[in-house]
């Protein structure tokens, strides 16, 4: 069997007497470098976006719990309105003068909102806190 060589842009082609061609890659160290760059490159930009989309997901579901969480505030904020309406007309009608009741509603208001300021934090910032945390690092 006859063996010719052929160079072809750094790739030796070794031809039988059978006919058939059988193509050897010789390894160029500028080429593997190369390769490794661009995969690595790739690799870098897809794992920029990965973690673009884990983030826009992230913010996506801690703003729409805050949204939800707002509506059910102010429902509730209207409901307490309406009910302090009505608790101050009934203890102003109890005392003689309408005004009475709700002197004694904001006098009840000022005492639990000196309690809250005094222990404020235990009650609400650690709770949202805690709660915007177990978000943000849920998986």
């Amino acid at each position: 069997m006859k063996l010719s060589v052929v160079s072809h842009r750094g790739e030796h082609i070794y031809t039988g007497s059978s006919g058939n061609k059988d193509k050897i890659m010789e390894n160029h160290p500028d080429d593997s470098i190369q390769s490794l760059a661009d995969r690595a490159k790739d690799y870098v930009e897809t794992r920029i976006d990965l973690l673009k989309l884990q983030a826009a997901n992230k913010s996506s579901d801690m703003i729409s719990s805050i949204a939800a969480s707002a509506v059910t505030i102010v429902i509730i904020v209207f409901f307490f309105i309406m009910l302090n309406v009505g608790i101050g007309l009934l203890l102003g009608e109890l005392l003689g003068k309408s005004y009475y009741g709700f002197f004694v509603l904001a006098a009840i208001y000022l005492i639990i909102g000196l309690l809250f300021k005094s222990s404020g934090d235990k009650w609400v910032k650690e709770p949202v806190s805690s709660m915007l945390i177990k978000k943000l690092f849920k998986k």
